[in-house]
């Protein structure tokens, strides 16, 4: 079994957890997350928080429990504090802009790229990049890899988007005679 779920996960003031047999819902100040469990899964609260317990001893259980107690602290920390996301773009000519509901980007294809903002992220423009922040850890980091996926850093140059704080190494380029 897992180290951090044997440990109960203490619910942050603001914040409300509830829990069924096929189900944990949590509420607070920023939002509302809802996360399906397997039926080897348990989770039970008490006063001294969330406890997540294996149901079954097979080897599916021991492998989600520490899973899902990660799910449910990510879920308590999201709708209380929240999470972002930065990436840094670079190279000559790249650049975006939050339009609305929308972020143009101009990567240096021939058409200009339109990706549409996920309902519960909010996206700003600040002079090191974008921000991306949000209340659901996984939304805000999918929706940042996919930003990312449109073009990725290269070695040579380090032309691309990337994460903030992100190490791209670098490859020393071809040898002149």
């Amino acid at each position: 079994m897992s180290r951090l779920a044997k440990r109960p996960i203490a619910i942050p003031k603001g914040a409300e957890v509830n829990a069924s047999a096929v189900s944990v819902v949590v509420k607070g100040p920023l939002g509302t997350l809802s996360k399906d469990i397997p039926r080897e899964i348990g989770i039970s609260i008490s006063a001294e928080g969330v406890q997540v317990e294996q149901k079954s001893t097979s080897l599916t259980a021991r492998a989600l429990v520490g899973t899902y107690a990660s799910h449910v602290r990510n879920m308590m920390a999201g709708v209380t504090v929240g999470f972002t996301k930065k990436l840094a773009i670079e190279g000559v000519g790249f650049k975006w802009e939050v339009a609305g509901d929308s972020i143009n980007l101009n990567l240096g294809f021939s058409h200009p790229v339109k990706m549409k903002i996920p309902d519960g992220i909010k996206a700003s423009i600040d002079k090191t990049g974008l921000t991306l922040s949000g209340f659901d850890k996984e939304a805000v980091g999918q929706f940042a890899a996919e930003i990312r996926a449109l073009k990725k850093p290269e070695p040579y140059k380090g032309k691309g988007i990337r994460y903030e704080g992100e190490v791209v190494r670098r490859k020393q380029g071809k040898k002149t005679a």
